[in-house]
């Protein structure tokens, strides 16, 4: 192989090679959350109130859709860019979650997911967009 097809081989390896550094796939692994008791046996004091999910619905839409979608599918435009694969928030699986637990998941986060609490700081607040997580389920 002459030196020109030679570095010009390398050139293409070394390209493909800073390509590949930029491009990760999604995890599909999930990793479990490891919740605090104190927030999995947290009581929802506005379980049930009607008055707050449309608070909850406008909380959402500007906290949580870019990335969850509008029904908590996780298919936001935002989620293609995350390595995280999501729960899908109107699945039993997740549903299956105490109101606290949900509470810790989406206000107090942890990696990828962002964490709420000042962009949030009403308890009230907090409370509606648990509820209308639990509005999701299938």
């Amino acid at each position: 192989m002459n030196k020109t097809k030679f570095a010009l081989l390398c050139s293409f390896i070394f390209a493909a090679f800073i390509l590949m550094s930029f491009i990760s796939p999604q995890n599909t692994e999930k990793k479990p959350w490891e919740i605090p008791d104190k927030y999995k046996n947290l009581e929802n004091p506005h379980k049930g109130d009607k008055e707050l999910l449309r608070v909850g619905k406008m909380m959402y839409a500007k906290h949580c859709k870019s990335c969850h979608g509008n029904k908590g599918l996780g298919d936001g435009p935002r989620a293609k860019q995350l390595e995280t694969t999501m729960d899908d928030l109107s699945g039993a699986d997740f549903q299956k979650y105490s109101d606290g637990s949900i509470y810790y998941m989406s206000i107090i986060g942890r990696d990828e997911m962002p964490n709420f609490e000042k962009e949030i700081p009403d308890e009230e607040d907090r409370w509606a967009v648990v509820n209308y997580i639990r509005k999701l389920a299938k």
